[in-house]
């Protein structure tokens, strides 16, 4: 099989096709052929040399990236009672440090993925990671209730507009922060409030929320913490500036979580209800081959992208997207 390696930390050049053997699954893994693999801002940082993923595989070059796949079941190692072959499946694997989504196959144990039933193949390999991280910066450290007024900065992007769709599933008050070009988009699929990130008054046109989701981080960051109510809080995605917002937030008497997303097929399984039912959709900012990955990467760090970025691979040919 062919898979895209970071070859030397840098820019998106660095990504090179390497072949490699399949593997063989031991006790309790699959092998997963790819047919779609999720390209997300962690993929580009790592590449770029920056955060723990790359501390920790800087000796481990070249060094395969991607957590988020989906595809089929093609071999069972011993003891595995979840899956039959032939089943397709997503999930989010070998988070942090593992990686191993850019690629024609994968071995990975059981309980990192969980079957699609009505589900895209594309739009599960688009799900994971962008998913869980709004899933759990909504819910299980912003501990968002419904009628609760939520500030979702960069809304339009992988994770903001997954986020605005479950907030507003879940009966919360919606506002955004997003170009104007995105205000119509944002609008359609649950934000209530849109408020465009250039204006000088942005903060003041937002009025008070009881959480405020950053993905954004730095100096946008430290500014939503104006909007925040007395008793809420805010919750910082980008790990690169989370203890500069935190650090804000204490000067100002605001409360700052910062999370990193952690793999859970529970709640995964939960949003893949939440997209079969029709009550969510992954917008596709673009789709690339295995080979291609380098200008999805160029693409994602220019910015201002609607929604996911994916990669296909050639086994996407054989079954539906």
């Amino acid at each position: 099989m062919t898979q895209l390696q970071i070859t030397a930390f840098g820019d998106p050049s660095v990504l090179k096709l390497n072949p490699s053997l399949d593997k063989v699954p031991a006790e309790g893994e699959v092998r997963v052929r790819i047919c779609y693999a999720g390209v997300n801002p962690i993929d580009a940082k790592t590449r770029a040399g920056l955060g723990w993923a790359a501390a920790q595989n800087k000796d481990k070059l070249p060094w395969t990236p991607g957590y988020d796949v989906a595809g089929v079941i093609e071999k069972l190692g011993p003891g595995v009672s979840a899956f039959k072959e032939g089943e397709p499946v997503c999930g989010m694997v070998g988070f942090p440090l593992a990686g191993g989504g850019y690629a024609e196959s994968i071995v990975v144990s059981e309980r990192e993925l969980v079957k699609l039933d009505g589900v895209s193949l594309k739009q599960g390999a688009a799900l994971p990671l962008a998913g869980l991280t709004a899933w759990q910066g909504l819910f299980e450290h912003g501990g968002l209730k419904g009628g609760q007024r939520v500030l979702i900065l960069a809304g339009a992007g992988g994770v903001g507009h997954l986020a605005v769709q479950f907030a507003s599933a879940y009966g919360a008050e919606v506002v955004v922060t997003a170009s104007k070009d995105n205000h119509v988009f944002l609008h359609g699929i649950g934000a209530s409030k849109m408020v465009d990130y250039h204006d000088a008054d942005w903060v003041a046109q937002v009025g008070p929320v009881d959480l405020v989701l950053d993905l954004m981080g730095g100096e946008s960051g430290k500014a939503a913490l104006a909007c925040v109510a007395k008793g809420g809080k805010l919750v910082t995605v980008p790990t690169l500036t989370a203890q500069l917002i935190k650090d804000a937030g204490a000067a100002l008497g605001v409360e700052v979580t910062g999370m990193l997303v952690h793999p859970d097929t529970r709640q995964l399984a939960q949003m893949l209800i939440l997209l079969r039912q029709g009550g969510a959709h992954i917008t596709l900012a673009g789709e690339h081959t295995l080979a291609e990955g380098a200008l999805a990467h160029q693409a994602l760090e220019r910015g201002h992208t609607r929604g996911k970025l994916v990669l296909r691979m050639p086994a996407a040919e054989r079954y539906p997207a």
